[in-house]
């Protein structure tokens, strides 16, 4: 692996002038010119890519040009907010090259490939490794199968109604600006009077209970005391360009506020259930709802898909049981892509829409960072307090927002997407080169399990190659589909300050193919504690402290709001690559194809003739049906991933 880092500062000081289009150019030192087109994906591990391309040359003052095509091994640069993957290619390492029959002029294409392919600045679409990649090796082997499965309380509502949970018992703390006491240990917002009412904010509006846990009713009068929390709330809205409307989509009065203490999910319908029928199947789905609740019309069998897992019944009252993938109703499988349920295809196995999920979810989101960076500051609610780690000789720290491990007399700090290494339990931080061994050991039953999923691919004296799967973000691999959270409830710090642990349950997780795990419908960001000093985004409810999943940006109202069907809206706001936060990000500078097989032939497709093999300096048909096939199945996987990023660019607003 240090072979690949051991060029990159010179790859970074460059200075490479991207080109965009396929194919890219490169000229030789007689003057000649390359086309080296797009590159196939072969295989991928430890972020390693295994890729094949065909490319032709034209000589100076030649007018036929010569066709080949090579091999490589390199590491790669991916950008999953943009569907890009990078070819680092000042690392590149070439497995063999195929070309004229003609040793000499062989060797002359593959020392001006060497050399000249790092300026031609090779990128291809992320959608392109997930539509045809094979990982190889145990990428997914090694994803952990110890989650918790069993269901959380679930809760049916026919009117509109909103779910507020308390991490336990309500514990209160003095605000030091307001005066007023605030629940802790809450993603809401919920503060206590003087006059010993509790009052719920969410929506622009106020809900009053005489107890933190509720009930709560809408109220238009808040004590004397809270008018100040009123002004600060309003300024704190007003400043953010995001929300400029005050007259929003889903922003009335919720009827019904249903407080747990406890992990649970709320389902909703608009009224009564509403079924209609999914055509090839016997299965039926509720049109009337946001949720993913299907009835089988024979049986009489209800399904309920949360979090990535799915949960069956007798009735939509329950009481619910978790199934596993294998077991789920064929006819789940039959949904068709494009029709209004095919979500749910990404949490079925076997489907491809689950092999594409799984793909994406085990590419990690990579980084350049300079080994000069900004060191985290790590503060404890006290004197640093450190708990074992079952299974391995790690501890973690407790009493804090920050990810610390201990691992004997040393220490390691966590921060967006980047290890740091120290000799005492707030630092002094150094950017760390390898990470502890034990942490590949860490049990999902351990509240700090996602940091497993941060890795360090090599080194230079300038720069560290670092990269993240979805598990830092708590999205996880299990049973050849993906799913939101590892389903145990972690016990959070709650002293002075409150250290949330990542979430499983109640923010109603679905998952969309370009932007990860999205929260529920109707939920905007001030149901949430974003303006106060208890800031969601820096707690960890979602995993890696400031992450949060994507919200949608409502192009006709003008605010931001927490949607589950994003085909619906024109633009997403997210932070899936934390590595944007950083300063010492160093950023990458970044469409007829050309294909091969494994032999090294070049093959083209047209319109007109089909597919054609270049065959002593001559394009002929290709009449094995075996090989047109193979080259069908190539062309397929080329333009799903052309679908998928078109699809991902419309949903941008791109």
């Amino acid at each position: 692996m240090k072979y690949f880092i051991s060029i990159l500062t010179i790859w970074v000081s460059m200075g490479l002038q991207a080109q965009v289009e396929w194919p890219r150019t490169i000229i030789g030192s007689d003057g000649g010119i390359f086309y080296v087109y797009q590159p196939q994906p072969d295989s991928f591990s430890e972020n390693i890519l295994r890729f094949k391309a065909a490319f032709t040359y034209l000589g100076k003052g030649k007018g036929e040009p010569r066709y080949g095509s090579f091999q490589a091994l390199t590491m790669v640069d991916i950008d999953k907010d943009q569907r890009r993957v990078g070819v680092v290619l000042a690392n590149i390492l070439f497995l063999a090259i195929s070309g004229p029959p003609d040793t000499a002029l062989t060797d002359y294409l593959k020392e001006t490939l060497e050399c000249g392919i790092p300026a031609a600045a090779l990128d291809i679409p992320l959608d392109d490794l997930v539509c045809s990649l094979r990982l190889s090796g145990n990428e997914e082997a090694k994803e952990t199968t110890h989650f918790r499965n069993d269901p959380p309380r679930i809760i049916v509502a026919t009117k509109p109604s909103i779910l507020v949970f308390i991490d336990g018992a309500p514990k209160t703390r003095r605000h030091p600006v307001w005066g007023v006491n605030m629940v802790l240990n809450t993603p809401n917002i919920i503060m206590e009077s003087f006059d010993g009412w509790y009052y719920l904010y969410g929506g622009r509006h106020w809900y009053i209970a005489p107890e933190a846990a509720g009930p709560y009713n809408f109220t238009g009068y808040i004590a004397p005391d809270m008018q100040r929390v009123q002004q600060d709330l309003a300024k704190a809205i007003a400043s953010e360009s995001e929300h400029t409307d005050t007259i929003r989509e889903g922003a009335g009065i919720v009827e019904d506020i249903i407080v747990c203490t406890s992990p649970a999910e709320l389902i909703q319908t608009r009224g009564k259930p509403v079924y209609q029928g999914i055509p090839g199947t016997r299965l039926q789905y509720v049109t009337n709802s946001n949720d993913d609740i299907f009835r089988d019309s024979v049986q009489q069998r209800y399904y309920l898909l949360l979090s990535g897992r799915w949960y069956a019944s007798g009735g939509l009252e329950g009481p619910w049981n978790y199934i596993p993938t294998a077991e789920l109703p064929a006819d789940l499988g039959k949904i068709s892509e494009g029709s209004p349920k095919d979500n749910v295809l990404a949490s079925i196995a076997g489907t491809t829409a689950a092999r594409e999920a799984v793909t994406d979810a085990l590419l990690p989101q990579t980084a350049i960072i300079s080994r000069h960076s900004i060191a985290p500051v790590v503060t404890y609610d006290g004197q640093p307090r450190f708990t074992n780690i079952a299974g391995t000789r790690l501890q973690y720290a407790s009493n804090t927002a920050a990810v610390v491990l201990k691992d004997r007399d040393q220490y390691y700090c966590l921060d967006k997407g980047l290890w740091f290494v120290g000799m005492r339990p707030a630092g002094q931080w150094s950017v760390c080169t390898e990470r502890p061994v034990e942490v590949d050991r860490i049990p999902a039953e351990c509240p700090v399990y996602f940091c497993k999923y941060v890795y360090i691919y090599g080194s230079s004296p300038d720069f560290i190659y670092t990269g993240y799967t979805s598990g830092y973000l708590n999205a996880f691999v299990s049973g050849h589909t993906v799913v939101y959270g590892t389903g145990w409830n972690y016990t959070s710090w709650i002293g002075n300050s409150y250290y949330p642990r990542p979430w499983t349950w109640g923010f109603n997780m679905e998952y969309n193919p370009w932007f990860g795990w999205c929260l529920s419908f109707g939920l905007d960001p001030e149901w949430f504690n974003t303006y106060l000093d208890n800031d969601h985004r820096r707690a960890g409810w979602w995993g890696a402290g400031y992450y949060r999943p994507p919200y949608i940006w409502h192009h006709f109202s003008g605010h931001g709001l927490y949607e589950r069907d994003m085909r619906k809206v024109e633009n997403i706001s997210y932070v899936n690559n934390l590595y944007k936060l950083r300063p010492d990000h160093v950023i990458r500078q970044a469409a007829v194809s050309l294909y091969t097989d494994t032999i090294g032939d070049v093959f083209m497709h047209k319109e007109t003739s089909g597919w054609m093999r270049r065959d002593d300096e001559q394009w002929k048909p290709v009449d094995d049906p075996g090989q047109k096939a193979r080259l069908n199945i190539i062309e397929a996987q080329r333009q799903r991933s052309i679908m998928r990023q078109r699809n991902f660019l419309r949903q941008r607003g791109g």
